[in-house]
């Protein structure tokens, strides 16, 4: 009799299987087994907010092997992740286990552990509780509203604003942010300044730099020399002077490590320092977390990676100190151990900070290990955990006031020293770091920071110094940076919106609806997406006002911790919100035209520089430009309409074959191939963007020979690609390395569906983040694990010893046998099926797949065949007519009917043909 484990993931599953051994069964739901149905009326607010849960056909099947593995077991430990989620697919799973009768006579317990690790998962079966009911009811009311705003508010949208996708609860926030920001770099305006610095060198001949701080004897604000003629006068007068040192101010100062990595502090500093996306950052991590294959052992190297706490276990903290005692020396450990507290809103403190599971597994020991991407990430964690236990650096600061005579004109030089380097020696900012800021739009030390960090030579007061070359400088001050990843998850973090396991979706979200698009690793909103949050900007304000969303988020954890009662709170909101929805029921699309004209007329009508008006229509003269809405979406067009049919797209043509949103048109050359010396173009065709190699050619007999051509993929950006990662897509499919079984080319490549994966007939589609150029071992496995759970081999057949597989399909299983298929039958399990029932279903039900290009369509007859013709084209056979109606005339010939594959056959073959 064994126990039952049921946790998320099949990779977790293994790992916590060996630890636990036969005593245990351990199984995994593959996340939820069940959700809302996607469908009006899952949440009936008239009901209380009572909820339909369905479960697809993945779902069924785990809680089935659950309640199988429960037959003759003693406890059932429900072990998913730790936080409302995993809380909520442990009540989703005990359900429906409920609902099948699975759970008489079985003790039901819930656990929970922060890393994968023999000694946590033991001490978590020592210590079992029930189910944390106020964490399923903010689960719930999670759920409800995320369900009642995007099923309610999306209609709304589709009807007033053609084009549109879809709205949510969050995203829409995080969506205005994104366009407020851009509004703001639109109508910021460029102010010009200049400053004025001077070379000195002291009496000993040691050179350094200062800047000029007062002049004519008044203190120097930034715009106080405005234009070069006042920065001349200035510079004339610091070349003039005879100055010395007036004084000489040092102080010691300390610098603090940060503290281990959160979820979003992860993904900040992922992109930040890694270049890595949200979701790649997110799924590397769970890699970690589950656990990886170091000498034959799979072993869990990070804790749970979605938390908003800041602190470490104390068994942790010691092993750290501990571990940086013997590397370092004890002068870089603190004389007390470092304790953390979230300063992010509504952190929860639930769980600990992201940690390494075992600080001796440096990042160094365990690389070999690791891909790239895990390899970088796990020293992020392992690094920034160290270092928040290390001694503080000291720093000695330096500040140099310089004077001439007369005192009038004054600078000043500063700088710093390190005293010492405590955490600074193993985890910093240097150069490479700042570049990666400024590419991320993340704000980096300006012009009075890196003078801090200059060193000055030894000065003392009164010291004469001699001065060298005086330059002033010419500066304009720069509007607000967009977004980048990083900065937006900071920003969601500090006005309390989201938690930290949604951002990553949010984001990507944005990016599926074409709402944003992601521009030199920065944030652009999309024309759609600035029309859709001037639409809710003007009829739903308070439902995409940042203050009232955080107010959720707080009453949200309020039900998590008991203080507050889950369907009030779904009556206060859905009391307002539906009455909301009511006030849009007579809204006519020319209001909604009038509102958004007026609220991005600025955008899509920037001012000219002539004084002209922008709106003037360009083909009449005498029609207003302004917005329109038609069927598929919005567009400018010209108010003199019908008579002047004036339009055009919402995006402003530019210079260079780019328009304002900055997509790509036209072809534009990226270089020469240098194997053939053939020309590599980027181009848009009909499906989007593609690289070719040379251009189109003719053979010997005079037939068209098309050149190579390669599809962009949908995160690559066509602005920032290069020779070499166009030669890169023309050369796929790559090989990615050989199954470790069988030997097999795993190869990856980009086809009709996007990015994929294989290994002979086993295809397996790129997930979001995945790279098809960089795509390595690890995940390529990962991905082709997925694909092998939807085909089981069942052998070869006895008279060809060819593959006999059975395929899930969309409509369901259905056995495959080279070209030929046949469903299964209702009632044969894919997983209890036999070789021998297969070929003989195969023998009397299979058909042969269509070719390509057919449809799942049988040929038919020519339409136009002659009449009594056969369907092959040849004469029909001449029948005698009976004797008895000799005389009779001859009914008129008809043509045959178009023979049709049976509606079953050609059903069964479509969906053969899809699930392929």
């Amino acid at each position: 009799m064994t126990d039952v484990v049921v946790v998320e993931s099949p990779a977790k599953a293994k790992t916590i299987n060996k630890y636990l051994g036969r005593d245990f069964t351990v199984l995994a739901s593959f996340g939820h087994v069940r959700d809302l149905p996607p469908k009006d009326g899952s949440v009936r607010p008239a009901e209380d907010f009572a909820m339909d849960w369905e479960a697809d056909e993945r779902g069924e099947r785990q809680v089935g092997a659950i309640a199988k593995a429960l037959k003759g077991a003693r406890r059932l430990f429900l072990a998913t992740d730790p936080d409302r989620e995993g809380e909520a697919i442990s009540w989703h799973v005990k359900d429906m286990l409920a609902r099948r009768g699975a759970l008489k006579g079985v003790e039901v317990n819930r656990i929970t552990f922060n890393e994968i690790t023999k000694r946590a998962i033991q001490t978590a079966l020592a210590a079992p509780r029930d189910l944390d009911t106020p964490l399923i009811e903010a689960y719930l009311a999670r759920r409800a509203l995320d369900y009642l705003v995007g099923f309610n508010l999306s209609p709304v949208l589709w009807r007033k604003l053609p084009g549109s996708k879809s709205a949510g609860r969050v995203q829409s926030v995080a969506l205005r942010l994104i366009c407020e920001r851009e509004a703001e770099i639109e109508a910021f305006r460029a102010r010009e300044y200049w400053t004025v610095e001077a070379r000195f060198a002291t009496p000993q001949g040691a050179p350094f730099t200062a800047r000029l701080t007062h002049h004519e004897g008044k203190k120097l604000e930034q715009f106080d020399l405005p234009d070069e003629a006042s920065a001349m006068r200035a510079k004339a007068a610091v070349e003039a002077g005879r100055f010395s040192v007036v004084s000489v101010e040092k102080k010691r100062t300390r610098r603090n490590p940060p503290p281990p990595f959160t979820t979003s502090t992860l993904q900040m500093e992922a992109s930040r320092k890694l270049g890595m996306g949200a979701q790649q950052a997110m799924r590397t991590a769970q890699q970690l977390y589950e656990g990886v294959d170091i000498g034959g052992d799979t072993v869990g190297l990070i804790t749970y990676m979605r938390t908003d706490g800041v602190q470490m276990a104390r068994e942790a903290i010691f092993a750290i100190r501990d571990h940086v005692k013997d590397a370092f020396g004890a002068d870089y450990v603190p004389g007390v151990p470092r304790e953390y507290t979230s300063k992010a809103k509504n952190a929860q403190e639930a769980h600990e900070a992201i940690r390494p599971t075992d600080v001796t597994r440096t990042p160094e020991s365990v690389a070999r290990f690791l891909d790239d991407r895990q390899r970088k990430l796990y020293e992020l964690v392992w690094k920034r955990a160290v270092a928040s236990q290390m001694q503080s650096a000291e720093l000695d600061q330096t500040t140099v006031e310089i004077a001439d005579e007369s005192g009038r004109t004054r600078l000043r030089a500063t700088g710093s020293v390190i005293a010492f380097d405590g955490f600074l020696r193993l985890y910093r900012e240097d150069e490479d770091d700042r570049a990666a800021d400024a590419r991320a739009g993340i704000a980096t030390p300006g012009a009075a920071e890196e003078e801090d960090e200059r060193t000055l030579p030894p000065m003392r007061d009164r010291d004469p110094l001699k001065t060298g070359a005086v330059q002033a400088s010419q500066h304009f001050t720069q509007p607000p940076p967009r977004y980048s990843e990083a900065t937006l998850v900071k920003k969601l973090e500090e006005l309390g919106i989201g938690r930290p396991s949604t951002y990553a979706s949010i984001l990507q979200v944005l990016q599926d609806r074409e709402y944003v698009r992601l521009d030199k690793r920065r944030f652009v909103p999309e024309d759609r997406g600035r029309l859709v949050t001037a639409f809710l900007v003007a009829f739903f304000t308070k439902y995409v006002d940042t203050g009232f969303t955080a107010g959720l988020e707080e009453k949200l954890d309020d039900i998590s911790g008991g203080r507050l009662d889950w369907r009030q709170v779904m009556r206060d909101f859905w009391e307002d919100f539906s009455r909301a929805l009511g006030a849009t029921a007579d809204l006519k699309i020319s209001d909604v035209i009038d509102a958004l004209d007026e609220e991005l007329g600025p955008h899509f009508f920037p001012a000219r520089g002539d004084g002209t008006d922008p709106r003037v229509c360009p083909s009449c003269s005498n029609g207003r430009l302004g917005l329109r809405l038609g069927r598929t979406g919005a567009f400018i067009g010209c108010s003199n309409y019908p008579e002047c049919r004036y339009t055009r797209p919402l995006a402003v043509p530019g210079a260079d074959g780019e328009n304002a949103s900055g997509s790509f048109e036209g072809q534009r050359e990226l270089g020469v191939d240098p194997a053939t010396g053939q020309r590599v173009t980027l181009r848009r065709g009909p499906y989007g963007l593609y690289v070719q190699l040379g251009e189109e050619t003719e053979d010997a007999k005079g037939k068209k020979v098309k050149p190579r051509r390669a599809s962009l993929t949908r995160d690559m950006n066509p602005e920032t690609l290069d020779l070499e990662a166009a030669l890169a897509l023309l050369s796929l499919p790559r090989v990615v390395g050989r199954d470790p079984e069988t030997g097999e080319e795993i190869t990856a490549g980009i086809g009709r569906f996007g990015p994929y994966v294989r290994l002979g007939n086993t295809y397996q589609s790129l997930e979001p983040g995945d790279e098809v150029l960089a795509l390595g071992m690890n995940r390529a496995m990962e991905l082709l694990a997925k694909a092998r759970a939807k085909v089981r081999l069942l052998g070869t057949h006895p008279k060809d010893g060819v593959p006999v597989e059975i395929r899930k399909g969309r409509f369901g299983p259905y056995a495959m046998h080279g070209k030929t298929i046949a469903n299964l039958p209702r009632g044969m399990e894919m997983e209890a099926a036999t070789l021998e029932e297969v070929v003989k279903l195969l023998a009397e039900k299979g058909k042969e797949l269509p070719p390509r290009g057919a449809k799942g369509k049988a040929k038919v007859a020519p339409r136009k065949a002659a009449a009594g013709a056969a369907p092959n084209g040849e004469p029909p056979a001449r029948k005698a007519a009976p004797a008895k109606k000799a005389a009779a005339k001859p009914p008129a010939a008809k043509k045959p009917a178009a023979r049709k594959a049976p509606p079953k056959a050609a059903a069964k073959a479509t969906a053969a043909r899809k699930a392929r």
